[in-house]
């Protein structure tokens, strides 16, 4: 993201800034730039990028402890219940850990004790596994080529994805693989260009979502199968693997994959993939890939990011020229009945994934503020600003639910936790924990866990 001007030379080179006296908005640092996807977020500037990773959320649960995949082990950006979370934030949090990382804007991910993370190394898109406990690399395996645009500097967007003994990595143009977690030995793989058709242009024309700034959402597991959004225009936008050995169980429409990647939900007592493409919001069966609903949502060049939100019968996406869309999805004669009940500019988030807790949405404005927002009608429950230094829509945070509180990282690298209020915004402390950035953090054992393009650390929050 962008380059910072600390006045401290450690902080200056990790691409950290230190809180001013001026406040909140007055940090040293250029502010960053618009960002494309869901499990990455690009940045025009070549200067330091930071990266909050998704982390494991260390219990007595074994595997049921890590933190897996983009959004959490959940998929909605909540800490699962029972994990000890903070009530007040440390005024300087300790550095438990740090090692150099190359350049890459995707989330690290953790799971079996090891962080797993994609970087640039040597013009490859290269997928690393680390040791939790030290930072220590453990292996690592290159995926392809890096891919350069106006939105980023030449490296991987993808967030990587763990289940038992295998990880998962994507590339921005479409190498998709599955490697042993332990050695990082390739058990098999697929190119959604090559394979299914799937048509990839980068910054050219009218090419719209992945086809224009890469492949940068997160596939799901799904029991023994992984759907994997990869956008081939002849019946093969969404397709369903074997997650062991990459045998295709099914694949389902045609349309261009946006940013954000399937979120499976039940409605209406049938189990789904709903998915915000570049062309609007559908849904297919994940037993056999069969079209559900669909609601259009249009924008130009498909630029879609934000990972739905499902509550209830509601299903909420949001683009900055679409706004905040709220869907209401029933059961009906013929299977589904999906009707679009708003669609607001008042809040229209750019490509921040907000989260739910209860009957609300909590997520970035345009008008550079924290919302809180009614997900039943769509209206604005309070609204406010001076936590971000980016401008306008291009204002970004990361948020963690941790039972009725709200853990967010803003652009600006200052670590807040806040009340998850609907009645007014509440902040119950905040430090300053990076710099710039526009990823999503992770919390495990007390601990959150960054990167960015020179490193990825760990940072203690809870007491040892």
């Amino acid at each position: 993201m962008a380059a910072v001007n600390g006045s401290e030379a450690w902080w200056s080179r990790v691409g950290v800034v230190r809180r001013q006296p001026q406040g909140r908005t007055g940090w040293a640092a250029r502010p960053p730039r618009p960002l494309s996807g869901a499990g990455f977020r690009p940045s025009r500037h070549p200067g330091a990028v930071l990266c909050l990773g998704l982390f494991l959320l260390l219990s007595s649960g074994g595997a049921g402890a890590d933190w897996p995949r983009w959004r959490g082990p959940q998929q909605d950006g909540h800490v699962p219940a029972g994990v000890p979370t903070p009530t007040t934030l440390p005024a300087d949090p300790k550095v438990v850990w740090h090692s150099p990382v190359g350049f890459g804007l995707g989330s690290p991910i953790v799971a079996g004790g090891k962080v797993f993370y994609l970087d640039a190394q040597a013009g490859q898109e290269t997928l690393h596994a680390a040791d939790a406990a030290s930072g220590r690399e453990l292996w690592s395996a290159p995926v392809d080529r890096t891919f350069l645009d106006t939105q980023s500097q030449a490296g991987p967007r993808g967030t990587p994805m763990a289940d038992g003994d295998r990880v998962y990595a994507q590339s921005c143009q479409g190498e998709f693989q599955c490697r042993d977690a332990q050695d990082g030995k390739l058990r098999w793989r697929v190119n959604f260009v090559k394979d299914f058709g799937a048509l990839f242009f980068g910054e050219h024309g009218a090419a719209v979502g992945a086809s224009r700034h890469g492949y940068t959402d997160s596939p799901v597991i799904d029991g023994e199968r992984i759907l994997v959004g990869a956008g081939g225009t002849n019946g093969a936008s969404i397709v369903c693997f074997d997650k062991r050995n990459g045998q295709v169980r099914w694949k389902s429409q045609n349309d261009v994959p946006g940013h954000s990647g399937p979120v499976i939900a039940t409605l209406g007592g049938v189990r789904q993939a709903v998915s915000f493409t570049a062309a609007g919001v559908m849904s297919v069966a994940t037993a056999d890939g069969a079209l559900l609903w669909r609601v259009p949502v249009k924008s130009s060049i498909g630029r879609h990011i934000t990972t739905p939100v499902i509550v209830g019968d509601m299903v909420v996406v949001a683009s900055h020229q679409a706004g905040l869309v709220g869907i209401r999805v029933t059961p009906a004669a013929e299977g589904f009945k999906a009707t679009t009940v708003y669609a607001d500019m008042e809040s229209a988030i750019n490509f921040s994934s907000p989260v739910a807790v209860g009957p609300c949405l909590y997520g970035v404005g345009p008008a550079k503020n924290l919302i809180c927002v009614d997900i039943p009608s769509g209206k604005q429950r309070w609204s406010k600003e001076g936590y971000f230094q980016s401008a306008g829509g291009r204002a970004y945070a990361a948020f963690i639910v941790m039972g009725d509180r709200i853990l967010m990282l803003t652009d600006g690298g200052l670590l807040v936790l806040f009340a998850a209020d609907p009645s007014q915004c509440r902040e119950l402390s905040a430090t300053q924990v990076c710099g710039n950035n526009w990823c999503n953090p992770a919390y495990a054992d007390g601990r959150l866990y960054l990167r960015d393009q020179r490193e990825l650390r760990c940072v203690q929050l809870l007491p040892e």
